[in-house]
């Protein structure tokens, strides 16, 4: 199986398809990740908040795969925006690496407007080789334009909440016409669009399922995706979805299905340290 790339801005690659482990227990996230491995993922994200940075570590130490052919991904919290070096090396002993391949700004937190000072961190980071590509979560287009205008390096990356029901037409648009490339978080929108009447009419049609389908659109959107799974099964269910292409039909049926419900906060609002 050959999992597509896409070039960011920085001239580094990154798998289209991985795993995320938010939310996944840290008892449980070195199997799953290992198991992850064992099926071919290389791509892993991962955030200081989850809490399970070691068990990610662990799993990547065991796997044997040389590092090279891996991509993690960990995150800033919202607390260590001021104290960002610091914050990367704790998450780089946790990992139990000498770098990174991507360093997210997990949410700008708006209320405390440190996450330009933040950004200037991370461009020194990457300088210092500690992460290879640097870039922002949950950032909407007033952030976006802040850390350009403020800083010296364009985000790599732009990691947001999208699914069929909050797509994010716009954002995505206004982050690719600046070079970002977006990723997608709770991609399957914490499961709640699997059961959707128009998902289940196109899985059934290609002998699919739900979840294929919705992660294969992401896929034809050019989005970067990494759906979290509990279970070998469903882990190899998601990343089975290179071989077959939705049609214009069904990719303007799950467009039509946004109605803008988010499971997650709201950036503009969210400013939990």
């Amino acid at each position: 199986m050959t999992i597509p790339t896409i070039t960011l801005n920085d001239q580094h690659t990154i798998p289209q398809f991985g795993l995320g482990v938010f939310l996944m227990p840290p008892p449980e996230t070195r199997q799953l990740v290992r198991t992850a491995l064992e099926l071919g993922y290389r791509h892993i994200d991962t955030a200081a908040i989850y809490g399970n940075e070691e068990g990610v570590g662990r799993a990547i130490t065991e796997s044997g795969i040389p590092r090279e052919e891996l991509f993690v991904t960990t995150k800033l919290w919202n607390n260590r925006q001021t104290d960002a070096p610091a914050a990367l090396h704790e998450s780089l002993d946790k990992l139990g690496l000498d770098h990174v391949d991507l360093y997210l700004i997990h949410w700008p937190t708006p209320r405390y407007d440190t996450y330009v000072g933040a950004w200037q961190s991370l461009e020194q980071l990457q300088a210092e080789g500690l992460t290879r590509s640097i870039g922002v979560s949950n950032f909407h287009q007033e952030h976006l334009a802040r850390v350009i205008a403020e800083g010296s390096v364009v985000p790599a990356v732009n990691q947001i909440e999208v699914h069929p029901t909050l797509p994010q037409f716009e954002l995505v648009r206004f982050s690719n016409d600046l070079g970002i490339a977006v990723e997608a978080w709770s991609p399957l929108g914490r499961s709640a669009d699997l059961d959707a009447a128009e998902v289940v009419q196109i899985a059934t049609a290609l002998a699919r399922t739900p979840a294929q389908v919705i992660l294969r659109w992401h896929i034809q959107r050019g989005l970067i995706v990494f759906p979290k799974a509990s279970s070998r099964e469903r882990l190899a269910e998601n990343i089975d979805i290179f071989d077959f292409e939705l049609d214009d039909a069904a990719m303007l049926a799950l467009n039509g299905m946004a109605s803008g419900r988010r499971v997650g906060p709201d950036p503009e609002r969210f400013n939990r340290h």
